[in-house]
């Protein structure tokens, strides 16, 4: 059995992690264009750091919850399963599993400003302007900004086509391209959704209206995993 899980904002806000949208989320503090485009970072590249550190510190400081490590102990019994996930965190590998897509990047990484192939991963939760890759250019968050392309997206469906059991957990399903891969499933695969205010209307999924946590351990009875 192939299983793919889909993983947005909810499985990390239970972890204490500020989501972007919502009441209390990140975007209603900070404008879009100000923190998270290539603009920005042309505009005003000290402001873009600061952000992101921020973001970084708090991920440093927040450990995995009960839901990161149910499907960390999932992929042990299924090592073909594969996370695709829109968090930027690191949660997922922390609690054990292995098989993880970070679709938007990765706020513990680093990478060139001029090279996108050059990655780092970044020590401590303080970049600086100042801090270069080997090319001597500044390096940036390794995060995808508004208006770039998603660089994992063809491995995402290839892999998503291939599920047998396809399981979304806390996304808003929203942001695209990545939301579209909830759309794009065979209609033999068993479609499942996890989230206490769902808000799809593709009537081919079975619901789970739970947080991360509580969803998974239903999920996991209902399936008898």
């Amino acid at each position: 059995m192939k299983i793919v899980v889909f993983t947005g904002a909810g499985i990390s806000a239970e972890a204490g992690l500020k989501t972007f949208r919502g009441s209390e989320g990140l975007w209603e503090t900070y404008k879009i264009e100000d923190v998270a485009t290539p603009e920005a970072w042309e505009r005003n590249p000290q402001l873009v750091i600061d952000f992101y550190n921020q973001r970084r510190k708090q991920v440093i400081t927040t450990q995995p919850t009960e839901a990161h490590y149910l499907l960390a102990d999932l992929e042990k019994k299924y090592p073909n399963m594969w996370i695709i996930t829109q968090n930027i965190d690191d949660l997922h590998e922390r609690a054990g599993s292995k098989n993880v897509i970070h679709l938007h990047g990765e706020i513990r990484k680093v990478r060139s400003s001029v090279d996108p192939n050059l990655i780092y991963n970044q020590e401590g939760w303080e970049l600086k302007i100042g801090d270069t890759c080997e090319l001597g250019s500044q390096l940036r968050p390794h995060v995808v900004w508004f208006g770039e392309e998603v660089p994992l997206m063809e491995l995402a469906y290839e892999i998503t086509l291939q599920a047998d059991v396809f399981v979304v957990i806390g996304t808003s399903l929203q942001v695209y391209p990545a939301a579209s891969l909830a759309y794009m499933i065979s209609e033999n695969t068993d479609k499942w959704l996890i989230d206490p205010n769902p808000s799809i209307t593709d009537t081919s999924y079975t619901i789970i209206k739970a947080n991360a946590s509580e969803g998974l351990r239903m999920w996991k009875k209902i399936m008898k995993l």
